[in-house]
């Protein structure tokens, strides 16, 4: 019988952006669902550190790698750090973000190219760099995170928007190189999703919060655990044979685009 979706017993696992929301919640439901070795990539060890502690805990080993993901070197190296320490790397999860709302004819040569070189750089640079070792090895999964308007357009996220659409035709790409190497690539499109960055950086005051609620069919944010249940499916052996795909987690928010407001039917009590 296949293994089911929830098994990660041994597994191994890059993930990027792993100090704080999405990335934490992947690294603590993988620990939950018996992943062995969960290598922990981003800038700021400290917020490493935390999680990494937390990761111990929950009976699995972290390996924290600091390092800036538009380093391609430095990448490489965290590679083979986690091929030295747990012999394979089974998940990649490229999580690392940037962004910021800026009108288009005001963001800065400086500002595109940070967003860009993080979100699609860093994303090509590690799944290249754990791709090969996947192809050596004859299995892995590589999810990425992107959003709707990869596809649809973004007015306030050029930047961010340009990048991730370069992440999910990455996606599709190495999807169709990859699968006779065992390896299957898919991306993953959260919508709104309350953590304490989008609270900061998107969405900081509750007007601006509940105009977006407005726009979501569920009428809520998602959750992080939603969001993670969801991206670990794509990352199990029960989603062997889905590459090149990806999958959209967002209350029905991206379908939401009629032009016009159908008025609500008015409540019966009879």
């Amino acid at each position: 019988m296949p293994e089911q979706s929830g098994d990660f017993t041994g597994r191994t696992a890059v993930i990027t952006g792993a100090g704080t929301g999405l990335g934490r919640g992947f690294a603590l439901d993988m620990v939950d669902r018996g992943a062995e070795t969960i290598g922990l990539i981003g800038r700021r060890k400290e917020l490493l550190d935390e999680v990494a502690a937390e990761v111990s805990a929950g009976g699995a080993r972290p390996v924290v790698l600091p390092l800036d993901i538009r380093d391609a070197g430095a990448v490489e190296s965290a590679m083979d750090a986690m091929i030295r320490s747990a012999g394979r790397i089974d998940v990649l999860i490229n999580n690392a973000a940037g962004n910021f709302l800026v009108h288009a004819e005001d963001l800065t040569p400086n500002g595109f190219d940070a967003v860009v070189r993080i979100v699609l750089y860093g994303s090509v640079h590690c799944s290249l760099a754990a791709g090969r070792r996947m192809i050596a090895q004859g299995s892995g999964k590589i999810l990425s995170i992107i959003a709707s308007y990869a596809w649809m357009g973004g007015p306030g996220t050029l930047h961010s928007a340009t990048a991730k659409a370069g992440v999910l035709a990455m996606t599709r790409t190495l999807a169709v190189e990859w699968a006779p190497h065992g390896v299957q690539v898919n991306s993953l499109c959260p919508g709104f999703v309350d953590t304490e960055q989008s609270r900061t950086v998107l969405w900081p005051t509750e007007p601006g919060r509940q105009r977006l609620r407005d726009r979501i069919p569920a009428g809520r944010f998602g959750t992080v655990e939603e969001v993670v249940g969801a991206g670990l499916f794509l990352c199990s052996p029960a989603a062997d044979y889905v590459t090149g795909e990806n999958l959209t987690i967002d209350g029905g928010e991206w379908l939401n685009k009629g032009a016009f407001d159908v008025p609500e039917k008015a409540r019966s009590d009879g």
